[in-house]
């Protein structure tokens, strides 16, 4: 807020004294007891009516009338009409609350207490006839309205970037915006309990750690001034949850917030949370069918069946895809790669019109062929599994073909989803392959994961074969709501000053 007050936020201002001139303190620091909720009223009329009830809200709209007025509250959901009477709130000859405190001092957004009997109106609107109300908090700026031709007022409150930068009046006024981070809960919920009923533990590792790892992607630096060393907030909790399998674990998950100094559009923000999910003695085909069972389930559950429909786009959740990267490759270029060196992908990488860096290598170029040509066509949810080595240092090699890893990756409405190994176990190999991202550093890849010892110790006590998942919540949000950027599900997105 200002050093200077606007003219309507002055006029509030002057009704704070005005309140407390009468005695009312506008912010009292008492519990307001309600006994009910307003869906309750709502959805359950038979239950309440004609029964006094006490709830509390913000006061959304007002028709000041004479002797009697109506006005709305809300609360996080829903609104409720309320009657107010001026011989209901004042029977005795004192009319102050209602001619001077209800009609006069109270604003829309100010949050008051009330206690009436629930009734229908002639219109069959459920309402309730108040008999006495509290001002629990006095809002000092107007809430954002307008008026179209016909005078009626709706939300002004629409400007995207405005949305995002004060969430707070956006979640006020708009219901949709609600609507979305009830849903983003409600999948966090559901995996978390859907997990537990599996016997796996819910676990916490450090975000600032002394080694980024777990993934491709640029870290943040900070800089411990105690111990003197460099930290990173981590781009994976990969390698700390992979310890705790080592340790005895045999199914651990975290809703880990990771972070990637990277750039920023519509399905990337700098801050974003994923579940990771370990369990030993599995592989990533065992998490395959896991991680297609769970999301049919989040989907019935919560979208009420597996045809999802996202903007304009009808997803099958009934049916999963399954394609190597190979063949998903043929199938949209025309052209087998399987045989191809790194010089002959260059050149049909050239020949699609893909410009590729000339530090990437074999397994790089591959991906973003990949990423140009098959990954926008992945609409309906589909498994991509087999990755080329150089691409997954933490996922353990195929049986028959050593230059591809067990790993697949879930793409719906042409995006990655999740991501899944099965895991390297063997601490030796881990260690060349640590060596080899080295060589990549050198070599100017930014992505490039850095040596980390202590898991290669970690690992030498020996681990026992895993599968690892990850699984990106705010793209899933993206996907059950069919919001059109990641900024939308998140409630506080990154924004620039």
């Amino acid at each position: 807020m200002g050093d200077a007050f606007s003219e309507q936020e002055l006029v509030r201002i002057q009704k704070l004294e005005q309140l407390r001139q009468l005695s009312i303190n506008p912010y009292p620091a008492e519990e307001f007891k309600t006994t009910t909720k307003i869906i309750d009223i709502l959805t359950e009329y038979k239950k309440y009516e004609n029964k006094e009830v006490k709830i509390a809200g913000r006061l959304m709209s007002m028709r000041i009338m004479g002797g009697a007025s109506f006005c709305e509250i809300q609360d996080f959901e829903n609104r409720i009409q309320l009657y107010v009477q001026r011989d209901s709130i004042c029977p005795n000859e004192d009319k102050t609350l209602y001619n001077t405190v209800f009609k006069k001092l109270l604003d829309l957004g100010d949050f008051i207490g009330v206690e009436g009997v629930v009734f229908k109106t002639k219109v069959g609107e459920i309402s309730i006839h108040v008999t006495n109300f509290k001002l629990l908090s006095k809002a000092l700026k107007p809430l954002p309205s307008a008026k179209d031709d016909g005078g009626k007022v709706h939300c002004a409150f629409s400007n995207t970037e405005q949305k995002y930068r004060q969430r707070y009046v956006d979640l006020i006024l708009n219901k949709d915006s609600r609507n979305v981070f009830k849903t983003r809960i409600k999948i966090i919920q559901f995996i978390r309990d859907y997990l537990n009923n599996f016997g796996y533990f819910e676990v916490e590792t450090p975000i600032l750690q002394p080694l980024y790892g777990g993934a491709a992607a640029r870290p943040f630096k900070t800089h411990h001034n105690t111990l003197d060393v460099d930290m990173y907030l981590r781009i994976s909790n990969e390698l700390y949850l992979k310890r705790l399998i080592i340790g005895g674990f045999e199914g651990v998950y975290e809703f880990s917030k990771d972070f990637r100094n990277e750039g920023m559009d519509r399905y990337h923000n700098p801050e974003f949370t994923q579940i990771e999910l370990y369990v030993a003695y599995k592989d990533y085909k065992w998490m395959m069918n896991f991680v297609e069972t769970m999301l049919q389930n989040i989907v019935k559950n919560i979208c009420g069946g597996l045809i999802l429909k996202n903007q304009e786009v009808e997803i099958d959740f009934s049916r999963f895809e399954k394609y190597t990267m190979i063949e998903v490759i043929k199938k949209y270029t025309g052209v087998d790669i399987s045989g191809m060196n790194e010089a002959q992908l260059r050149n049909f990488a050239k020949e699609l019109n893909i410009e590729i860096s000339d530090n990437l290598g074999y397994g790089k170029i591959i991906d973003e062929i990949f990423g140009a040509m098959c990954e926008p066509n992945l609409i309906q949810p589909t498994f991509i599994t087999d990755y080329p080595i150089e691409m997954s240092p933490l996922a353990k090699q195929k049986n028959n073909d050593p230059n591809f890893v067990e790993r697949f990756e879930l793409f719906i409405n042409g995006k990655e989803c999740a991501n899944a190994f099965s895991e390297l176990n063997d601490p030796l190999e881990q260690k060349k392959r640590f060596q080899e991202e080295l060589e990549m550093a050198r070599r100017g890849d930014p992505e490039a994961m850095q040596m980390d010892n202590d898991f290669i110790n970690a690992m030498m006590y020996g681990m026992p074969p895993t599968a690892g998942v990850g699984i990106g919540i705010d793209r899933l949000t993206m996907l059950l709501t069919g919001a059109k950027s990641i900024q939308d599900v998140l409630l506080f997105p990154q924004m620039r000053n």
